[in-house]
């Protein structure tokens, strides 16, 4: 089901070129990357699939910071890392993306942390676009586990 914008809160434009071996840039200029193959190790590019996952982590740190406010939390430490997989699949297009998000919250258990993490799945613009498109899961850690 497509759901229309009522209103329109942020306007942006991206411009390719060269496609996985070329460049994008937006028409502020904030951004200007070269890009390369994710499977070419070319220094100073990035791949579209990291552009993917820089954009959700971000996206969805910021909609898990809403929802624990309303329960009265402050997840502004939140960790989010968001593994974007690129792979085949049986569709007509052989191509597809999966989507992993691990969260971790300082002071928070794994279990006490999930709900928030599915009300913030609700509520992210970046995880509305992909349901139901394309597999992605959620995995809530302790807040006291490293490296996440």
């Amino acid at each position: 089901m497509t759901v229309p914008l009522t209103t329109t809160l942020y306007r942006t434009t991206a411009h390719a070129s060269g496609g996985r071996t070329g460049s994008v840039v937006t028409d502020d200029g904030r951004l200007d990357v070269r890009l390369a193959p994710p499977r070419k190790k070319v220094p100073g590019t990035t791949n579209p699939e990291q552009l993917f996952a820089a954009g959700f982590a971000a996206c969805f740190t910021s909609a898990l910071a809403e929802v624990a406010a309303d329960f009265g939390a402050d997840a502004s430490a939140a960790q989010v890392a968001c593994e974007v997989r690129l792979g085949t699949t049986d569709t007509p297009a052989g191509y597809g993306l999966a989507v992993s998000l691990t969260v971790s919250l300082p002071g928070w258990a794994a279990d006490d942390l999930l709900p928030l993490l599915r009300r913030a799945d609700a509520v992210c613009p970046y995880s509305q676009a992909v349901h139901g498109n394309i597999e992605l899961t959620l995995h809530a850690v302790d807040g006291t586990t490293p490296g996440v």
